[in-house]
């Protein structure tokens, strides 16, 4: 019989390296098709309240138009009255907010918060690492 050396023995993926592998990779897969879909969605959303902005001259027409959207993009998530029109100097802000709840195995689910909107400005935050004593 040979023996190996350190620098001679075979390497590779046991049986159970690779069925742990598998299952990560289908664990990853099933969540990802389940994700995939909102996160279309959630830029559907995003196109329609631009373009019912654009074409809207009150909220009313705004909600309006973004039910036409809703009803020809295949939104089920939310509806014109589920949006938060503003009013900044001459221009309607729409914005919007929604969870989508996707449930995984058992009990266990996964929650996906969405938020968007109209607005050019962005939200001012601070920042602690450039402030001096």
């Amino acid at each position: 019989m040979k023996s190996f050396s350190s620098s001679q023995r075979q390497r590779g993926l046991s049986l159970s390296g690779l069925i742990l592998a598998l299952i990560v990779i289908v664990t990853l897969v099933i969540v990802c098709m389940q994700v995939v879909p909102a996160v279309i969605e959630f830029g559907s959303i995003k196109k329609a309240i631009v373009i019912a902005r654009d074409q809207g001259h009150n909220p009313q027409e705004i909600e309006t138009m973004f039910n036409k959207q809703v009803n020809a993009g295949y939104i089920t998530t939310i509806r014109g009255k589920d949006l938060i029109i503003t009013k900044e100097g001459d221009q309607y802000v729409v914005s919007f907010a929604y969870e989508k709840k996707l449930p995984l195995v058992g009990p266990a689910s996964l929650l996906l918060e969405f938020s968007g909107s109209t607005s050019k400005s962005p939200k001012a935050s601070s920042d602690s690492s450039s402030e001096s004593p």
